[in-house]
């Protein structure tokens, strides 16, 4: 059985970090772009960022470039999003997606090209 399990959330300054983290477990970790994906209150969920396991490519946001890196822990089978220079307009849910992927991280990173996902993780920034 496939799982995504987000941890790391949590509430955090404008200004300040955090480190989300996507433990995974039920797949050949390798062979899946896993991305990073969130969802404000009355705004469609959006993605931020992916990484493809099986060529290393990653992509990000516009929005989010400069601010946050992903990146794989093939030992743990975990990705991670670090975030910094968090804004107020940076609080929603954060996901975790995944999907057998053998490709760039780009051509997959949006809704609609993930297979399995989270059940998400609160990031509040405050003013």
């Amino acid at each position: 059985e496939v799982q995504l399990v987000e941890s790391g959330g949590g509430l955090v300054q404008a200004g300040g970090s955090l480190r989300l983290s996507c433990a995974t477990s039920g797949f050949r970790f390798g062979g899946y772009a896993i991305g990073w994906f969130r969802q404000a209150p009355g705004k469609e969920r959006e993605a931020l960022s992916c990484i493809s396991n099986s060529d290393s490519t990653t992509y990000y946001l516009d929005s989010v470039k400069g601010r946050f890196t992903i990146s794989s822990d093939y030992t743990k089978n975990t990705v991670y999003l670090q975030m910094n220079g968090l804004k107020p307009e940076d609080t929603a849910t954060y996901y975790c997606a995944a999907r057998f992927w053998i490709g760039t991280a780009r051509s997959t990173c949006y809704v609609g090209g993930m297979d399995y996902w989270g059940k998400g993780t609160l990031v509040t920034v405050s003013s």
